[in-house]
């Protein structure tokens, strides 16, 4: 069982566990150590005023160590059945454990034992996107167009907002700005949403796109904090508050001491310690950490946009290479193999001058809001994600503290206001974290709330790290000042060229590349009565001690019809292409759910057969999908000039123009063939069949007079392609022509050219020379 406490082990009499663990204990050992009287070893959960909380109630519970605080269970049990079933009443009725709960960080049990402290987390935790899923839910649904309206209608659970638009936590700026925010985009931040329906398999033979839920419900759902996830090597995780903030290992094997839990079975926790801000110390294997380890958050983000593993530096491929001293493949993480590309600059453990050797955890950036929510029910990343780049580094022209609220993510409409300053005041919730001097002041989140972590010291900003790192951050406008830019081309794309700065997020240009993976080639199967397990039948077939079915080692738990299988049609993960995104600023696009359909009835009737369906953005457009995305790919060389403005890829016309990759149409054949193309051979195999709807490269998402081929977000109706006008002022294809066409002109050409070979530098030095003649010229 993959939860906090392996407890249930203890059943396993007889077991290589029989020496250690007595199956009945004596009434006196039970009265003196309680839970101990088995589980002697185990380590403390934490440290500091928490865990001297938890031991302090104990003894007054009959547990010493305090575990019934968190777990419940009856301490004075002198069997594992007697031990791990009802509670103390006291604790009980104080609001604490109602039954023995082997994962006190499951929801919704979790209000009852972490909440006992960290009141309303479980709640929000509840409403947010790391649960719900809504935004997932919607974008796969709208390419499948099974749904047809950018509103979040379903989530994993049917979910009411009952206590309105305002956030249940935040600053009063917060609140109000989300308040407003709220009214003005409805449809990402709704007032319910329903479970997501089961399939009607009866349907399907006239409806084959519903099986889009089917494809929903069994592949995309088991990475929300309501289940485990899967038993595969990287999937091991806990529930709800566990998922996060207790260590599992990739492969999944109980390190610590409690001699109940089995040290040679995959799907346990590492240790019982639990990992979380600067002041949550865990100890193991010799090493002292804090913070939450960043592969704790990729168990679930290695798939969808895949920003975990991005954050890593690792795309998925399918070779497994190099090999193994044994000669064989690398073993399959999150179910898959990877290639190493490039790690973010922030993961990276080399900093730059004068900073401390080590990269930053994902908490580092996103605040307790981006990860539990505020108490609203976003349907979309964009509305529970309040941070900013320029958060930290600010403008060319603005400190952080001199922008207005709202920079960042303006809608299409500027965000003006005053400044928006500074603060030494911390939200009720941040003072349960790690509290650092404020200094000069917490600088503050593009939508009100401070940054408890980051202060302003001086002419400096620093950021500290849960890691127990300390980094000053760049900040541009300080840069600007100092003159002290490390590339002349960074001050003139940020300086020279304003609109850049005002039209653009950070990460179009310092996102070295995004894993772009072409074609979702999807068959859902119903014949013979073909099932899989569906993460929503369990997320909501909990049992009374928070565990849903997929709990239990051995079983993935409860299953629905249908049985699904997919592929690609080839990977890349060279810079991607641009668009816009919810903001209304040019962001990196990367596929989304490009789904090609195959879909066999219950019947064992194919009723569709590479279908690609239509959704309604740009008058109707294949389901094939674009989405833009924050990669978490920063480097901090940013792409060249060159890359947008003479790239028709980046420009959304595909790569290298579309000009290959065409075809999917038609499919083909290989075999023997004449020179005009008829099959010699009576019997022959198609190689590849067709798409029928498929009529370009799926890089491909506009045409170059501006008709959008594919979806390109389904969530915000700002999201699309460049527009005609913006790719046609970017569009500087045949730029060499300009001067080199004159070298057939040998009066002319001879007058400008160099005997020697013209380095970079000195070419755009001659081209400087032409723009200043040109100027001349004017006059």
């Amino acid at each position: 069982m993959r939860n906090l406490l392996i407890a249930i082990g203890v059943l396993l009499c007889g077991s290589a566990f029989a020496q250690e663990v007595p199956e009945k204990v004596d009434l006196a050992v039970a009265q003196e150590k309680g839970c101990l009287s088995c589980h002697e070893g185990i380590e403390k959960f934490t440290g500091g005023v928490m865990m001297e909380t938890i031991e302090a109630m104990g003894p007054d519970l009959g547990d010493p160590a305090g575990c019934v605080v968190c777990h419940g269970g009856n301490p004075q049990g002198l069997t594992a059945e007697d031990a791990h079933k009802g509670t103390v009443q006291d604790l009980a009725d104080a609001g604490g454990p109602h039954t023995f709960y082997p994962d006190p960080g499951a929801l919704p049990i979790a209000e009852k034992a972490c909440g006992q402290c960290h009141e309303g987390y479980t709640e929000r935790l509840t409403k947010s996107l790391m649960n719900t899923e809504a935004g997932k839910l919607q974008g796969n649904l709208w390419s499948w167009g099974v749904i047809d309206g950018r509103r979040a209608v379903y989530g994993n659970y049917t979910l009411v907002d009952e206590d309105g638009k305002t956030p249940a936590v935040g600053t009063d700026k917060y609140k109000e700005y989300m308040t407003a925010y709220a009214e003005a985009h409805p449809d990402q931040l709704p007032d319910s949403m329903e479970q997501v329906p089961d399939v009607d398999v009866e349907a399907v033979s006239d409806h084959p796109n519903l099986a889009g839920i089917t494809y929903s419900r069994q592949q995309c759902q088991r990475c929300h904090v309501g289940v485990t996830g899967r038993e595969k090597r990287g999937d091991f995780r806990g529930a709800g508050c566990s998922s996060c903030h207790v260590p599992y290992s990739n492969d999944g094997f109980y390190e610590g001491n409690d001699p109940t839990i089995a040290k040679d079975q995959p799907g346990k926790l590492l240790t019982h310690q639990m990992q979380g801000s600067r002041k949550s110390k865990v100890n193991h294997n010799g090493l002292e950490y804090s913070g939450i380890p960043t592969e704790s958050c990729v168990s679930c983000h290695n798939r969808g946009k895949r920003i975990g593993v991005s954050y890593q530096g690792i795309m998925e491929f399918p070779y497994g290479s190099p090999y193994d001293e044994k000669g064989g493949k690398q073993p399959k993480l999150h179910t898959k193999k990877y290639l190493y590309i490039k790690e973010d600059l922030h993961h990276a453990q080399e900093s730059r001058p004068g900073n401390p050797e080590g990269g930053l955890l994902c908490q580092d950036c996103h605040t307790t809001i981006d990860m539990h929510g505020d108490g609203n029910l976003p349907g979309t990343t964009l509305a529970q994600v309040e941070v900013e780049c320029e958060d930290c580094h600010g403008t060319v022209s603005q400190f952080p503290w001199e922008l207005p609220l709202g920079y960042g993510e303006e809608f299409g409409v500027k965000a003006e206001g005053d400044a928006r300053g500074l603060t030494d005041e911390l939200t009720e919730e941040q003072y349960l974290a790690y509290e650092y001097e404020a200094q000069d002041g917490y600088l503050l989140t593009a939508r009100g709330n401070p940054f408890g972590n980051v202060v302003k010291s001086g002419d400096k900003v620093i950021m500290h790290s849960a890691s127990g790192l300390d980094f000053e951050i760049p900040v541009l406008k300080q840069i600007a000042k100092d003159g002290t830019w490390k590339s002349p081309n960074a001050e003139v794309a940020m300086m020279s060229v304003g609109k850049h700065m005002e039209s653009m997020e950070c990460y179009a240009c310092h996102a070295d590349w995004a894993p772009q993976c072409y074609g979702c080639h999807v068959t859902v199967d119903y014949s013979e009565g073909k099932t899989d397990v569906d993460w929503i039948t369990n997320a909501n077939n909990r049992g009374e001690d928070g565990l849903t079915p997929d709990a239990a080692m051995g079983t993935n738990g409860m299953t629905g019809p249908g049985k699904v299988s997919e592929t690609r049609s080839y990977l890349r993960w060279e810079e991607p292409t641009l668009g816009i995104n919810g903001e209304g600023r040019v962001s990196p696009l990367m596929p989304g759910c490009q789904v090609i359909t195959t879909v066999i009835d219950k019947d064992g009737n194919t009723v569709a057969h590479n279908e690609t369906w239509m959704t309604p953005d740009a008058g109707g457009t294949k389901g094939v999908e674009h989405a833009a995305v924050q990669p978490h790919t920063a480097g901090r060389e940013a792409r060249s000039c060159e890359s947008c403005h003479n790239n028709p890829k980046a420009l959304g016309y595909g790569i290298s123009g579309g000009r290959f990759l065409n075809g999917y149409d038609k499919g083909f054949t290989v075999d023997l063939e004449t020179a005009k193309g008829e099959m010699i051979p009576g019997k022959t195999s198609v190689q590849s069949q067709p798409i029928p709807s498929l009529d370009h490269d799926l890089s491909r998402i506009v045409t170059e007079d501006g008709k959008q081929l594919v979806s390109v977000g389904s969530h915000w109706d700002l999201t699309g392609p460049l527009p005609q006008e913006m790719r046609e002022k970017m569009e500087r294809t045949g730029l060499c022509m300009g001067c080199h066409q004159n070298m057939t002109d040998e009066n002319l050409w001879d007058k400008v050219n160099s005997e020697k070979f013209v380095n970079n530098k000195e070419h755009q030095e001659v081209m400087d020379k032409a723009i200043h003649a040109l100027s001349e010229s004017k006059k």
